[in-house]
């Protein structure tokens, strides 16, 4: 099962993603270009991490597994919760946080996107 530092630092290494905490200092916000991508709470207890999905996709993952649900406090039609706790492996957790930095990169302005790859590559 994956480590709230793990998925941190998976995070981080996207060209451009930055840790912010405009929340206050119990959520941290992973955002490109000033754009949200992934958030996750700081409960010891209870990890789970929000991240952007295509509407569609976003509904077929809260029907096929259990521990994804609507984005908390977040557009329940963009956002998915997925709670840490061992039913999802870790391959499909970097695979739907790649999903959602690929979402908001590609909604990036071309100058943008060029700056941070500029071989087009994500």
């Amino acid at each position: 099962m994956l480590k709230r530092n793990e998925v941190r630092d998976y995070i981080l290494n996207k060209p451009g993603a930055y840790e912010d905490f405009p929340f206050g200092e119990d959520v941290a916000v992973f955002k490109v270009c000033n754009k949200m991508f992934a958030l996750f709470n700081k409960d010891i207890d209870n990890f789970s991490i929000n991240l952007k999905s295509d509407p569609d996709e976003a509904l077929y993952l809260r029907e096929t597994f259990d521990s994804i649900i609507p984005g908390y406090h977040m557009n329940k039609k963009h956002w998915n919760t997925i709670i840490i706790e061992g039913t999802i492996t870790d391959n499909m957790i970097f695979e739907l946080i790649d999903k959602s930095y690929k979402l908001v990169f590609n909604k990036l302005k071309k100058s943008d996107r060029e700056l941070l790859c500029p071989s087009d590559e994500k």
